[in-house]
């Protein structure tokens, strides 16, 4: 870019994933000029899909669904993409059985024997009624020992070795809030969420973000690393060596922006093993969580996740491992702790002083945001920007 034409712009973004795409166009629409820089050489973020040289749809970086209780969020997406309906369901693969997860009634019955499973069945419901999700921590400390040992089960089976390779934690370092966050779902609904809206792009994630940024008012940029166009100097912005006044939304590491200066803010990353096999099916779901066995954490198969109708199947792994920072690795799940979050917190007071600098999405916040919940926030953002109250 040369000097001085970074006046032709208003705001400038950093990040093309969902944070960045919401914003971009919220702005656009009302009357910026708009400018998104891109560090990858597609948009899209973790939500890009593309098709396989098999011509089978497939997400880059694993699987995304979207689901939602928020009709606004639904809404917005909906002015850029018709939807394939899609009731996700999972199953864990516990010592070679296949149980939907989360735990539910269904799990129940192929878990305990009839006689048992209809007793305990009694009690959840006469303990926290049907249709209700109860967090494995409140079940283990129920008085009853019958409904502390679906608990046990559930722990030990479907949470505890899952979330030790996810994580690369020991039993004793993870936290116990995370623990009580895993549910029995007092149901017999098998679909992993239950929210009214939930589905997947008709055409795919990254159509919905193309026609999103389609406006005469957005200029994307890609293969731009924003860290050698941005400079801060004392309360200001600069951008490609000129002060500029107007919106910078971060989108990316706030450690990595300054050159991880205090050190490296911890996250985990993904190694994904994609595999095309020439059968109609693998494994017959959409994903199968390997709780109890195996060095990856789960497989997608993508078909059952789209709909599309192709011979053969693509297939792919999930390898966690803690991000180092090295070249290809990407940053996908903060490590929430007291000491990461004050690690985070002085990276933040960088831009204290500076009020034209706002961070937004999972990796710029160091928070983890659901799909629905990061527009959500992006519609936030924007409409305090532009003075509405929201």
């Amino acid at each position: 870019m040369k000097k001085g034409r970074e006046k032709m712009f208003d705001s400038v973004i950093i990040g093309a994933g969902v944070a960045g795409c919401v914003a971009a166009r919220e702005l656009a629409e009302a009357g910026k000029k708009v400018l998104v820089l891109e560090q990858r050489d597609h948009i899209g973020g973790n939500c890009y899909d593309e098709k396989d040289e098999h011509g089978i749809l497939i997400h880059k970086y694993g699987p995304h669904i979207f689901h939602t209780k928020a009709q606004r969020a639904y809404d917005y997406l909906s002015r850029f993409t018709e939807w394939y309906a899609f009731g996700h369901e999972v199953v864990a693969n516990v010592h070679g059985r296949l149980i939907p997860v989360p735990f539910n009634l269904n799990t129940l019955h192929m878990v305990y024997e009839k006689e048992e499973a209809d007793v305990l069945e009694k009690k959840l419901v006469d303990a926290f009624g049907m249709e209700t999700r109860v967090p494995i921590l409140k079940l283990r400390e129920h008085e009853d020992p019958q409904i502390r040992q679906i608990a046990d089960y559930v722990y030990e089976n479907i949470f505890l070795h899952y979330t030790m390779k996810q994580w690369g934690q020991t039993p004793e370092e993870i936290d116990p809030a995370v623990t009580g966050r895993v549910p029995v779902l007092i149901s017999y609904d098998n679909r992993y969420f239950q929210e009214p809206y939930q589905g997947m792009p008709l055409k795919g994630y990254t159509p919905m973000f193309e026609a999103m940024l389609d406006h005469p008012g957005i200029t994307v940029e890609t293969g731009v690393d924003a860290r050698s166009r941005l400079d801060f100097r004392g309360n200001q912005v600069f951008f490609d060596e000129e002060a500029f006044t107007g919106e910078v939304i971060y989108t990316g590491p706030l450690d990595e922006l300054f050159d991880c200066r205090f050190g490296r803010l911890p996250y985990r990353s993904l190694n994904f093993e994609f595999e095309y096999l020439n059968q109609e099916d693998y494994q017959g779901h959409s994903v199968v969580n390997y709780t109890v066995s195996e060095a990856f954490t789960r497989i997608t198969e993508f078909k059952y996740l789209t709909g599309q109708k192709a011979p053969g199947t693509t297939i792919v792994r999930e390898y966690p491992f803690a991000y180092t920072g090295a070249e290809g690795e990407i940053p996908y799940y903060s490590i929430a702790s007291e000491e990461n979050q004050k690690l985070y917190e002085k990276y933040q007071a960088l831009l204290a002083g500076i009020p034209n600098v706002y961070l937004l999405g999972r990796l710029a916040e160091y928070k983890y945001y659901n799909m629905d919940a990061m527009v959500l926030r992006a519609l936030k953002l924007t409409d305090r920007i532009q003075g509405h109250c929201s």
